[in-house]
Formats: structure tokens, C-alpha cells, sequence
């Protein structure tokens, strides 16, 4: 027998003989259980992999701030200074804390020293930045409070951090842009943003940032 009714009975018995079949229903399964396996298991990596990225940006901004309240170079004769080769190396190490993130050119760090004014109000007497991320200080360029007391210091509105008469607060602002593994546009864009505070630990000169070194500017 010929013809569509033939090739039909002969479609009719593979497909039971399939339905019979254990290893060929298991291949089926897998078939379909394997691309949602794989999204799952690679977006579940995405997820850790920025986890990770929070807990490694915020460190950061611990750590640069810890580093930057530790600097006095200078002789037992005269008031430690801070200079720019000292900020330089605050940020090299921060730079290598940050390796493989991309850090450098998808990220920046804002370095204020948040201090007293001459009329007892709070200013950021300098700042110095690292990483080609085109951002701005969230609470003020360098030189904002030098006079008066208008300006009530650094961080969230209502929770402001301020310097007390005589010493001075490394204030930092971290900002990275996430480079994602594999599912960039499933998240949509990610900026992680952390701050950090940290009172000096030692009296220094407060009258500014001294030579040598290239100032790490925040053009």
C-alpha cells in the first residue's frame, strides 16, 4: 500500500514507538529542560557577579578613606603635611584593589577633605579624583563652604557628616558603571554608588595639599 494513507500508518507507528521508547522521551526532556537550565544557571552567575561588584565598590570607598585619614609625611620639627604624591598613592592602591573591574575607565573616586572655615561653618578645603567616569561630586566641588556657614556638610540631606574645629574628614564618593558578564541588557544599565568617611588620624596641616606630585585634578 501507497500513497498518503501508507506514509501516514507508517508516522503513526514511529511516533508510538518513540512514545514507547524511555531514552528517547528522556532525550525530549532534556531537549527542552537544557536552554532554561542554562539561562538560570548563567543569569544566576550575573547576579552573583554583581553582588559582587557592590560588596568590592564599597570596600573601595572604606578603604581609600581609611588610607587618605592615615597620611602624615613630615618631620617631628614641623606639622605632617599632605602631598600629592601621597594622594597619588592612595589611589594607586586603590586602583589595584579594583583590578578586572575596569575600574579606571568605567568608575571614579572623589577624595574631599571636608574641614572648619574661618567663620566655623564646613567647607571642602581640597578634592581629588581618579578614574575617567564623567561624574560630579554629589555634595560639592572644591572650594564649596569657604566662607559662611551655609554649607552643612557632606552626605545625605539631613544626615550630613561634618568636621570639627582642627582636623579634617577624608570624605570619599565611589561611582562604577557595571560591565555585565553575558545578560547586560536583561539588568539594564547599573550604577553603583558607595560614600565612606574617615576622621585623620593624626593633626596635619590643614591649608591645603602641598608638592611634589601631579595633582590628581577632577577636570
Amino acid at each position: 500500500m501507497t500513497g498518503p494513507i501508507a506514509f501516514g500508518r507508517r508516522v503513526r507507528r514511529a511516533a508510538w514507538r518513540l512514545a514507547r521508547n524511555a531514552r528517547a522521551a528522556v532525550m525530549l526532556e532534556m531537549a527542552f529542560a537544557i536552554p532554561f537550565l542554562i539561562l538560570v544557571g548563567f543569569g544566576g552567575l550575573e547576579i552573583a557577579n554583581l553582588t559582587l561588584a557592590h560588596t568590592r565598590v564599597s570596600q573601595l570607598g572604606l578603604n581609600t578613606a581609611d588610607n587618605a585619614a592615615r597620611i602624615a609625611a613630615g618631620s617631628n620639627l614641623t606639622q605632617p603635611q599632605i602631598r600629592e604624591v601621597d594622594i597619588n598613592e592612595v589611589f594607586a592602591g586603590a586602583a589595584r584593589q579594583v583590578e578586572g573591574m575596569g575600574f579606571e575607565n568605567n568608575g571614579r573616586i572623589i577624595l574631599s577633605s571636608l574641614q572648619r572655615n574661618n567663620d566655623g561653618g564646613q567647607t571642602i578645603k581640597w578634592q581629588r579624583c581618579f578614574g575617567n567616569l564623567d561624574v560630579a561630586s554629589a555634595y560639592g566641588v572644591e572650594g564649596t563652604g569657604a566662607t559662611g556657614t551655609d554649607f552643612p556638610g557632606m552626605g545625605p540631606a539631613g544626615r550630613e557628616v561634618t568636621a570639627a574645629a582642627g582636623t579634617a574628614i577624608m570624605f570619599v564618593e565611589v561611582t562604577y558603571e557595571y560591565q555585565p558578564l553575558l545578560f547586560g541588557a536583561w539588568l539594564g544599565p547599573q550604577t553603583i554608588r558607595s560614600t565612606a568617611a574617615f576622621n585623620i588620624r593624626e593633626a596635619r596641616d590643614l591649608t591645603g595639599v602641598k608638592p611634589p606630585g601631579d595633582p590628581a585634578t577632577c577636570d
